[in-house]
């Protein structure tokens, strides 16, 4: 096996494709095109003839803007990408994205490019093997055993993220797991030490890294190191790979001129001659797709003999075989809204939905998840089960410590892993810590859940800093995400019962942290409604109404108690309850139309947090009862009070639209 000629291989493909694309990062997979020519013909446990196998190794390339480098490998490898794919990298509809997206391609294990990300998604995909085979492993046949391997860049380790999930993937000792760190000192603006010059082997050491450094030009010592990297039982490792970027290139190797732009027609001529390849363009040789050929035959015959290892598991565990099918579909069962808790006195969401994760933890056995060190705010805690950590993972209660952005991206990875359906808790103030992640789980169609607790001023004493104002509306904006913010306990169910069931894209529930009476069923048409995601909740008469007024969570007992005195008085008014807008938005045109009552001019809103995107709702003339400006420190009812949240004031309110 001509491991160099391979190599050589994936840096002439590299090269053409960035180049007839005129945009592109050539220098990263030329610069690592050693080490993934080892572990892919050599190390990685995979099969391109079925890329959903369960037990095969995840390759993660974190470095997403290298993105050549992945798609050159799956061509070789036999997945479903083809010669012309490669040679439409970056344009419409190819499956060679600009950075790899999950879903789009097959063989592309999860959606890379912002940086550090796919380091958090490699440990989430790492502790997601490792729970699985605390479950279903017997000491007579291990049916999960396979690896994580990740490539991460210099810009990774300067991202925050990188420090969370290292640091965690260290305390938990994920020894099924190793990181390739293209040490080549370039980024876009040059040489990265005018800015970093972390040591870098001391720091990973320190959060319990095995650590080894090697010639990432050097086959012998690359494959020397991952099999030390496997020989570990009780670290993850992390191999220092010493590159130089765009290698191969006679006057661009070793330069930011490679990061991220094209070599350019002439250099990518001189540097193919440099190489000793051939000079026509998206050129394979024979040898090598021969390799790749024989690795793939090979490959299969591993898949096999675990397929037959599976199947006499399967039979020798009936139990655990219903269970891990069961993981494996992550099926909800059709009536899981009639399984909630029962909620009878006033009661702050949140604490209602810590009582319902109780529930749903015995009818959901695939159900995990976690807190960035707030469980017991959050009420997160499945308490019947045991924590997740060293060497004990048979547990089901993620503790990720102050660590937001870090516990985004383990999620992604532990859902897309497969096996489990995890949620994540924080206060709603510090979703801007998690955004990033959730917008790529949002890219990904990943039906993670979150749970955002403190969901606005009511927080009270903690003041300005832990109140959310703008937040839910910057939720709101970000596509593919659906956000719901319940009115009482009981319509928590009803949100969990809505996350749980949609499985094309993360969803959000906003919990209150003060209590929250329950509605009165026989007095407002509420059960079943919140799936519609707004729904008229009260009306005072018939036909169109002289005033609609639309609210979410807390604020909807006194706009309720606002419209009931409007009523008194004559005017026929409509309360709309909306907790989604975005289920709303999904119902046909003539039921939107219906609830919205299209010809009805008096219009407003009540929510608080900021009326920005209400104005679709309410046009341009509607009121509002929201906040436009940041909290205070005070008791939550004092604020209330001090901001206008009262029945009192929607009244006035409305009376002033009314005229």
């Amino acid at each position: 096996m001509d491991l160099t000629l391979i190599a050589n291989t994936i840096r002439g493909l590299s090269m053409d494709g960035v180049q007839a694309a005129n945009s592109g990062h050539p220098g990263m997979p030329m610069g690592m095109a050693d080490v993934a020519a080892v572990l892919w013909t050599q190390v990685l446990k995979h099969n391109p003839e079925n890329p959903d196998w369960a037990d095969r190794d995840r390759f993660v390339l974190s470095a997403g803007h290298g993105s050549m480098l992945i798609y050159s490998l799956l061509h070789l490898a036999g997945y479903d990408v083809s010669l012309e794919d490669i040679k439409q990298f970056r344009q419409w509809e190819s499956k060679t994205a600009g950075h790899p997206e999950y879903g789009h391609t097959d063989g592309v294990e999860t959606t890379t490019g912002p940086l550090g990300q796919g380091c958090g998604n490699g440990v989430g995909m790492a502790i997601a093997e490792e729970m699985l085979a605390a479950r279903f492993n017997t000491d007579a046949k291990k049916i999960v055993d396979h690896y994580t391997y990740v490539i991460c860049s210099e810009g990774e380790l300067e991202e925050g993220i990188s420090n969370e999930v290292f640091s965690l993937a260290g305390n938990h000792g994920l020894s099924k797991m190793v990181v390739f760190y293209d040490e080549n000192f370039i980024s876009i603006e040059g040489d990265v030490r005018i800015t970093y010059s972390d040591d870098v082997v001391k720091r990973m050491e320190a959060y319990g890294w095995q650590v080894q450094t090697v010639d990432g030009h050097n086959h012998t010592e690359i494959a020397t190191a991952i099999e030390a990297a496997q020989a570990e039982t009780e670290k993850p490792s992390f191999i220092v790979c010493k590159t130089k970027i765009g290698f191969g290139s006679p006057n661009k190797e070793g330069t930011h001129g490679c990061h991220g732009a094209p070599l350019g027609e002439e250099e990518v001529l001189l540097t193919k001659k440099a190489l000793g390849i051939s000079e026509e363009k998206f050129f394979v040789p024979q040898e090598v797709r021969d390799t790749f050929a024989a690795r793939l035959d090979e490959m299969k015959q591993v898949e096999t003999a675990w397929n037959a290892d599976f199947a006499a598991w399967k039979t020798e565990n009936a139990e655990l075989a219903a269970q891990w099918d069961l993981h494996m579909s992550q099926e909800i069962p059709a009536d899981i809204a009639e399984k909630m808790p029962v909620f009878d006195g006033p009661i702050a969401t949140r604490s209602a939905s810590g009582k319902i994760l109780q529930t749903l933890a015995k009818e959901l056995p695939f159900l995990v998840g976690g807190s960035a060190d707030l469980a017991g705010s959050n009420m997160t805690n499945l308490n019947d089960y045991s924590d997740i950590g060293k060497n004990a993972f048979e547990g089901r209660n993620f503790h990720y410590g102050v660590r937001e952005i870090g516990m985004g991206a383990i999620m992604n990875g532990v859902q897309v892993h497969g096996g489990f359906r995890i949620y994540g808790a924080t206060f709603m103030v510090f979703a801007d810590y998690i955004r990033p992640t959730l917008r790529v789980a949002a890219l990904m169609n990943l039906p993670v859940i979150y749970v955002l607790t403190h969901d606005s001023f009511w927080v009270g004493e903690d003041g300005p800093t832990h109140q959310p104002i703008e937040t839910i509306s910057s939720l709101r904006m970000m596509p593919n995400v659906t956000v719901l913010r319940p009115s009482d306990p009981k319509e928590t169910g009803c949100a969990w019962t809505a996350a749980l069931k949609n499985t094309s894209g993360p969803t959000v529930l906003c919990l209150t942290r003060q209590n929250l009476e329950v509605l009165d069923r026989e007095k407002y048409n509420m059960d079943g409604q919140l799936v519609k995601g707004a729904y008229t909740m009260f009306q005072s008469g018939e036909g169109t109404p002289d005033l609609l007024m639309i609210a979410t969570g807390s604020e909807m007992k006194i706009t309720l108690d606002a419209a009931e005195k409007l009523a008194a008085e004559g005017t026929n008014v409509r309360v709309v309850n909306m907790p989604s807008r975005e289920l709303f938005e999904a119902q046909e045109d003539v039921y939107q139309s219906d609830v919205m009552a299209d010809a009805c001019t008096k219009r407003m809103v009540v929510e608080a947090g900021t009326s920005f995107g209400w104005e679709k709702y309410i046009g341009r003339t509607g009121a509002t009862v929201c906040k436009e400006t940041f909290g205070a420190s005070a008791p939550g009812g004092l604020l209330a009070e001090k901001f206008g949240f009262t029945a009192e004031n929607v009244y006035n309110t409305a009376t002033e639209l009314l005229g």
